[in-house]
């Protein structure tokens, strides 16, 4: 404020709640003239002019929402000097009427609301807001810019200082940590059942559940709405007066559950807002942590939980792919595809990380912060440590072996489909059942297939191609399929699946089938060394604990055993055998 009445330009970056507001309206009533106010929502408009005329400031806006005898009323209010803040949206800046304003009322303060959208690298990119530095520059005197958002790395600083022309500003980054919210990633089985219980056991609190599209609003506000709680609904679709009654309904909290598209919220002043729930993965990290904090603003503790599913990625790229404006060029649009695609990669690394949930939002704004905060699911779940080894290797061979086959790399689905033994068309015409990696985790859902695969992502074993999304072996992938690496992967003890394989294995057999077994594991490491293959390759955990609750004398019988075929008795069969009797040889004596 100090800056503006100085006659400073500003960039003030400061978290939602966080009183950017006030930075503009305050200087705007001491300075002469009139407070231009850029701002890309309606909703965002109408409810900065509701609460300025509440408070008996002189104040409008101008946007598609007027009929022509308002957008007149208005006109003719301004032009008298009526007004200390005027609202508009960027896309009237260029408008003949408005322009014509501008040459007849004094201009003392421009300030631009949520200026990431100027940013190609901002979440929200608008080109419009493209249009701010030349409508300035064509106002008979510069005024003092200021630009305010919530969330913006410093890349997208540089931006809106480049792209709105700034001069010399006054940069105000007021932190982004917001300690009062509790922070969590959940992976539930069933979305639907897991938003119920959190909503029950938040009885009578405020909050809003955001939705990914208008069809995932719909589903979800309806099915709140049959458990008994009051829940209305808000997207781009809905008719005007609805969406006006629903968000009168959930801010005076006669419903206290918001279902929403990511339209809701933007200037929302609502401060008892207690928790924020996901009900799918944002495209980005920006937009998360904007709509995440919502809640909380009255300082009071508040919950910020997103439910994380492997779908949410491919809602997200579907998303991405049809969301273009047509403002831009083709060339333009490519660009913004990939910046956008970056950002969903550096989202799904929230979601999925170990680390401190808080930490990684705050590395990601470039704010220090402690190792733990010990107010997230992550810092406050107790964890355990899986060893992987023998399923990375399966993922890692099946990786590789199906691009010696093809000649080329493909997607994490058909990798899955492999792994678990699909009949899908495009397996069997691929030839892909014919891989000794083919069906070796069918007895895993493909949920977990991809949680294992998604883990070796994150620890460098294997990347995705973004050119093809399709997955590739790194360098280090030999380290565990051929050396000897141990690939361990941290898990919060509430998201440890059940033993699938454990639960498929045959019961135990009689005492003394442990030491057989661990005969049986030392003779096929040593094969696997041998041979230069993952012990897997030889004989699948699963078959060497059936040979041993079997411990087969013959070929015959070696042919009984689950997991062993024709080739692979011509092959082994001899080896184990004499494991299998020299062991029992021993026994006797």
């Amino acid at each position: 404020m100090d800056a503006i009445l100085s006659g400073r330009d500003v960039l003030g970056v400061m978290p939602t709640g966080g009183g950017k507001s006030m930075c503009y309206q305050i200087p705007a009533l001491l300075l002469p003239g009139v407070t231009l106010v850029v701002s890309p929502l309606i909703s965002l408009m109408k409810d900065q002019v509701a609460a300025l005329t509440a408070a008996g400031v002189p104040a409008a806006f101008l946007n598609s929402s007027l009929s022509g005898e308002e957008l007149r009323a208005v006109y003719s209010q301004a032009h008298r000097g009526s007004y200390k803040l005027l609202y508009i949206a960027p896309e009237r800046l260029e408008g003949e009427g408005f322009a014509a304003l501008t040459r007849q009322v004094s201009i003392s303060l421009l300030a631009v609301d949520e200026a990431h959208c100027i940013s190609q690298w901002g979440q929200d990119f608008r080109p419009s807001y493209r249009k701010i530095a030349g409508f300035v520059a064509r106002l008979p005197r510069r005024p003092v810019v200021a630009a305010f958002t919530a969330t913006a790395t410093g890349q997208v600083q540089e931006d809106i200082i480049r792209l709105l022309e700034l001069r010399d500003p006054v940069r105000e980054v007021t932190g982004f940590d917001r300690p009062n919210l509790f922070f969590d990633v959940r992976r539930p089985k069933n979305k639907m059942n897991a938003l119920s219980q959190l909503i029950r056991e938040r009885t009578g609190r405020s909050g809003i559940v955001y939705c990914a599209t208008r069809s995932a609003v719909e589903r979800v506000c309806a099915a709140l709405q049959e458990q008994g709680v009051p829940a209305a609904r808000y997207h781009a679709g809905l008719e005007d007066g609805e969406r006006r009654q629903n968000q009168d309904d959930f801010q005076f909290d006669r419903k206290t559950v918001m279902v929403a598209t990511n339209a809701f919220g933007m200037g929302i002043d609502k401060s008892n807002v207690s928790f924020v729930i996901h009900y799918n993965m944002p495209k980005s990290l920006e937009a998360y942590y904007q709509e995440a904090g919502r809640a909380g603003r009255d300082g009071e503790e508040a919950d910020c939980i997103l439910l994380y599913s492997a779908g949410d990625i491919t809602t997200a790229r579907f998303l991405i792919e049809n969301g273009g404006s047509e403002e831009l060029s083709p060339e333009e649009q490519a660009v913004v595809r990939r910046r956008d695609y970056e950002r969903l990669n550096v989202m799904t690394g929230y979601c999925k990380t170990t680390g401190c949930l808080r930490g990684y939002l705050l590395d990601y704004f470039g704010q220090e912060h402690g190792a733990r905060c010990r107010n997230c699911g992550n810092c406050q779940g107790e964890y355990v440590t899986e060893d992987i080894t023998v399923p990375a290797q399966m993922i890692l061979s099946c990786v590789v072996r199906v691009r010696e086959r093809l000649g080329y790399s493909v997607g994490k689905t058909l990798i899955v489909q492999v792994l678990r033994g699909s009949r899908e068309q495009r397996v069997l015409d691929l030839k892909l059942d014919g891989l000794s990696t083919y069906g070796l985790m069918h007895r895993l859902s493909a949920a977990r297939v991809r949680e294992l695969m998604d883990f070796l992502e994150l620890e460098g074993y294997l990347r995705v191609n973004p050119a093809h999304s399709t997955l590739e072996p790194t360098g280090r992938a030999g380290e565990a399929l051929f050396h000897g690496e141990k690939v361990l992967m941290p898990m919060r003890a509430d998201r440890v699946p059940p033993p699938e394989e454990e639960r498929a294995r045959p019961a135990a057999g009689p005492v003394g089938q442990s030491g057989l077994l661990a005969v049986l594991r030392d003779v096929r490491a040593r094969l696997a060394q041998k041979e230069n293959v993952p012990a897997y390759i030889v004989f699948s955990n699963a078959a060497l604990a059936d040979m041993a609750a079997k411990a087969p004398r013959t070929l015959e019988e070696f042919l009984e055993v689950s997991g062993v075929g024709r080739v692979k008795a011509a092959r082994y069969g001899g080896i184990f055998l004499k494991a299998i009797a020299d062991y029992e040889a021993k026994s006797v004596r």
